[in-house]
């Protein structure tokens, strides 16, 4: 069961990204849950039962874009908003090729624009969320070319270096 304004899953290799976007989410009225890269994502991910998923692009063992396309792939996970927050810019960050993701947030980011971009996808997968979502379908195939529904949120500050 979700908290008061939904679950949020932070996914990112920086111990001290993963407190600061906790921290804002929470004071927020999110429930968050961490994970440190994309393979203990897809661990956790079907146990948790999160309402938004937040991606790092460059982790060991599983980066943010095959974690992308991996939830993208499996029905249970398909319909979740992912947003994906990276010091890469969109283009860098896949080499061209990205999953259908939902948000993009450029690192450094504003802390009120990640609870904006968190809170904005929070409400379209509730509205939009087909009733049972899960194995049995309802949800959208991938993108044949990986970049469809790419909707870009940028802060006002400029992109870091990873």
């Amino acid at each position: 069961m979700s908290g008061a304004s939904g679950r949020v899953l932070v996914v990112d290799d920086n111990k001290v990204i993963r407190q600061l976007i906790r921290v804002n989410l929470e004071l927020e009225g999110f429930e968050v849950v961490t994970a440190a890269d994309g393979a203990e994502c897809l661990d956790v991910v079907h146990r948790v039962r999160p309402d938004v998923v937040t991606l790092d692009v460059v982790m060991p063992r599983l980066d943010g874009i095959k974690t992308a396309a991996r939830l993208r792939a499996d029905p249970r996970t398909s319909h979740l908003p992912v947003a994906i927050i990276s010091a890469c810019g969109e283009h860098e960050a896949s080499g061209g090729v990205v999953p259908r993701v939902d948000a993009f947030l450029a690192k450094p980011f504003e802390p009120t624009e990640l609870v904006r971009v968190v809170r904005q996808l929070m409400h379209r997968e509730r509205r939009e969320r087909p009733e049972g979502a899960g194995a049995d379908g309802g949800e959208e195939p991938a993108a044949a070319d990986g970049a469809q529904g790419l909707e870009s949120r940028r802060a006002g500050t400029p992109r870091g270096v990873h």
